[in-house]
């Protein structure tokens, strides 16, 4: 029975187990309440009727000390008994009046002996037969006289039972009171906790964009108090976290499907002119010598091609991975010694373009890979020569501009169209799509600059315009909290 009212009890909502929690603490309060007045009320009744009973004795033992009767004033339901006790027992005097004397006269007479015995004035309860509780007071009068008198304690008792009949039904309605609306107010005030559990229920549709995905910050108007809000507060930013989370795993995993098929694509053509130049150097071999130098040559550029796409794919993989040993060999390195240089290699494999460089200063000193940074120039150069038409000019300044190094290399070509500019750096990306991959590439120089400017703390941007398309590359003087790997 125990079990089964403690899971019964566990199965009710929060708010209706506090209203009811509190409903019991509430109950024993009361009880202690209750009892501590009804104690106290009655003790005080109780003195003041021995009180009264002193006060009445004194008046009748002084008429009995005078006139050896009772003639005072007597109350209504009280009794009165006289006894001799000289000789050493209780003798009861004949009572004036019938009605001053109970039909159970033993209880007085023990009195009157216990009295004697103890020559003091005694107060002690009893249960007279057929009358009911008395409190009855035994005095000496004078020497060998006793006067015992009897209060009725029936009206103190029929005032006790009324202050707790009163107590009951003024507790029972507080109580019921309590619980029902401490019971509103608890859920009221848990609400916004209900919301949250609502809110968590829905969110298991994954959709977290939604404005029912989120708690309303109305604490006057939902309630909970301040704590709630914060409670709130941290329970929207959570859901904001998580959002933000899905969002970037969500488009991690769609960058890496389309990573992933772009580089197969990718893959899949030069092994497949392998193969098929391999096949074509076996027939060669077998049945037409001389064509084997030259499918070996094709068979080789491709390898070749091969493993510069394989090389760059590596060194974005380990970029993105943040490795321990990234691969940045940092040093300290001239910026415009670097830039000269790739300037005079665009200008050995691309003699069809007009190149001019320009530094000021004439020295930028820089902690950062020179390998890699070479690379980023190269990849520009290159870049700006594959998609501008023969005879193009093509510039390359080396500045200094607000504590940064700064790199721009501008081609006056036909420039790049808007809808491009923002995917330029993407893996695989090409602006023109059906350019040859001979021509053109793999779609992965910009993505490889960038990357390495990122890593190395900079940052490149690009604006673009018919006849005037440059490419800006930032790099911290300092070393952007990059140490040697």
């Amino acid at each position: 029975m125990i079990r089964r009212l403690l899971r019964s009890y566990r199965r009710l909502r929060l708010g209706t187990r506090l209203a009811l929690g509190l409903g019991a603490l509430a109950l024993v309060v009361f009880a202690v309440v209750g009892t501590a007045l009804t104690t106290y009320m009655r003790d005080y009744l109780s003195n003041q009727l021995d009180d009264q009973l002193g006060l009445a004795q004194v008046a009748q033992s002084k008429n009995v000390a005078e006139t050896g009767t009772l003639q005072g004033k007597k109350y209504w339901g009280w009794y009165y008994a006289v006894y001799d006790v000289s000789g050493g027992k209780a003798v009861l005097r004949k009572p004036e009046e019938t009605t001053d004397l109970p039909s159970d006269i033993a209880p007085l007479t023990s009195l009157a002996k216990a009295q004697a015995a103890a020559d003091t004035e005694i107060l002690r309860t009893a249960d007279l037969t057929g009358d009911g509780d008395y409190r009855l007071r035994a005095c000496e009068v004078k020497p060998g006289v006793v006067l015992v008198s009897g209060a009725p304690m029936a009206d103190i008792d029929d005032t006790v039972r009324r202050l707790i009949t009163v107590q009951v039904i003024a507790f029972g309605l507080a109580l019921l009171a309590l619980v029902v609306f401490g019971r509103r107010l608890l859920r009221r005030g848990l609400n916004p906790l209900s919301d949250m559990a609502h809110t968590a229920h829905g969110i298991t549709s994954h959709d977290l964009t939604e404005s029912a995905a989120r708690l309303p910050l109305r604490a006057d108007k939902r309630g909970g108090g301040p704590e709630v809000e914060e409670l709130r507060t941290a329970f929207n930013t959570m859901l904001e976290h998580i959002d933000d989370s899905l969002a970037v795993r969500a488009e991690a995993e769609q960058r890496l499907r389309r990573f992933v098929a772009d580089a197969s694509h990718e893959l899949r053509t030069p092994l497949m002119s392998v193969r098929g130049y391999a096949d074509l150097f076996q027939y060669a071999a077998a049945n037409a010598p001389e064509e084997r130098d030259k499918h070996l040559a094709r068979l080789r550029a491709e390898a070749a091609r091969m493993g510069v796409l394989l090389d760059d794919l590596l060194l974005l993989a380990r970029l993105d991975a943040a490795e321990v040993e990234a691969p940045l060999r940092l040093a300290d390195t001239d910026l415009v010694d670097l830039v000269q240089q790739a300037a005079d290699a665009f200008r050995a494999t691309h003699p069809d373009h007009h190149l001019t460089v320009t530094a000021q200063p004439d020295s930028l000193k820089l902690r950062v890979d020179p390998q890699r940074i070479r690379q980023v120039l190269d990849n520009l150069l290159t870049n700006a020569a594959v998609h501008t038409p023969v005879g193009t000019e093509v510039a390359v300044a080396a500045t200094l501009e607000q504590g940064s190094a700064v790199v721009r290399v501008t081609d006056r070509g036909p420039g790049i169209p808007p809808a491009d500019r923002e995917r330029v750096f993407d893996r695989f990306y090409r602006v023109d799509k059906a350019r040859s991959r001979d021509r053109g590439g793999s779609g992965l120089g910009l993505a490889v600059a960038s990357s390495l400017v990122c890593a190395h703390g900079g940052t490149i941007a690009l604006s673009s315009e018919p006849g005037s398309t440059v490419f800006t590359v930032s790099l911290p003087l300092g070393p952007a909290g990059l140490t040697d790997r």
